[in-house]
Parts: C-alpha cells; structure tokens; sequence
C-alpha cells in the first residue's frame, strides 16, 4: 500500500516542473508574437469583439465592463505619458526637449507598445472569465456608468493634451518628415499652345 497515497513532495515538484514548462512556451509564443503588432492587434481587436458580443447577448455585467473601461484608461495613459516626467522630476538623462534649440531626444513611453497589448489582452481574457459568472453580474444603470466614464476619458485626456502641448511631445512616431518636391520653373512659366 505504499504506491496508493506517494509522496506530496515528489508531486509539487512535478507539478513545479509542469508549470515551469508551461510557462516557457507561453513566453516563447510571446516572443514570437512581438514584431507582429498588425497580426497582435487584430487579434485582440476579434476578443474585444467577442467580449462585446457576450455583454450584449447576456445583457449584463455593466460592473466588469466599467472596470475594464477604467483599466484600459489607465493603461492609455501610460502609453501616452513620457518615462520620465519634466514635470514631476528633472533628470540628468535623456528628458523632453522644452525649447526650439534643444537638442532631438526621441520618445520614450511609460509603457511600451508591446506591454500596452498584453495588458490589453489580458483584461478582456479576464474580464471575458467574469462574464460566466453571475455574482460579477452587479445589477446596475449602465446609462449612468457609461455618462461617467465618457467624462473621465474628456478630463484626462484633456490633461495629458495639456501636458503634451506644454512639454512640446507627440507620443507616437510619425515617421521621417517628408518634404515635397518643388516643381521646375520651367513648367510653370511656359505658355501652352
């Protein structure tokens, strides 16, 4: 009878183990997944959709989807905010330029691109989880919570447009600037027949 109970160390180490691997391959898809931010984002864009398609069909959880509204505010604007701060700490290290002559230092977000869609991702895999149980289904009027999230989005954003345009930043790449060709002389002073 010594094989029917076994040992509980032997077992959390295997499970350890399990879980350890597990989590290798998890990162290795992510790894993988990192320089196809199209292909990321559409993905996320279909659970997104799928996540809207569970509210509207349940007609509930109005509580988890205000929460994850918050979150995802909140994740906005760490994508949208600078490293460092000018205003809050003025640092020795690479910072904003504030004035025409200063040298170009490029951006660098509080929150890169890649961990901004993880995060993402991850709130609407939860929140999705949520929606399959009823105690997370807080009988609410969604009218009021929508009304009150589309006014904290206008506040802050508002703010963070405020200190983008103190501070002299845009938060995302536009690319090289282009200039255009200037057109021959000739063309244009030349009489048509």
């Amino acid at each position: 009878m010594e094989g029917v109970g076994g040992d509980p160390s032997a077992a959390a180490a295997s499970l350890d183990q399990r879980r350890h691997e597990l989590s290798k391959l998890f990162q290795h898809y992510l790894d993988k997944a990192t320089p196809h931010a199209l292909y990321r984002w559409v993905g996320t864009f279909g659970l997104v959709l799928l996540y809207a398609l569970r509210v509207y069909y349940v007609q509930g959880f109005y509580i988890v989807t205000y929460g994850l509204g918050i979150y995802l505010l909140n994740l906005l604007i760490g994508f949208l905010s600078p490293l460092v701060d000018p205003e809050l700490e003025p640092s020795e290290g690479p910072s904003l330029p504030t004035k025409g002559s200063d040298e170009f230092k490029p951006f660098i977000r509080r929150l890169p691109e890649f961990k901004f869609w993880y995060a993402i991702t991850k709130a609407f895999c939860v929140a999705f989880l949520m929606t399959f149980f009823s105690m997370f289904d807080v009988p609410v009027f969604w009218p009021i919570l929508l009304c009150y999230w589309i006014v904290l989005l206008f506040l802050t954003m508002k703010r963070q447009i405020m200190h983008m345009v103190k501070y002299r930043y845009i938060p995302f790449n536009l690319g090289k600037q282009k200039y255009g060709r200037k057109k021959p002389a000739s063309n244009a002073s030349s009489p048509r027949d």
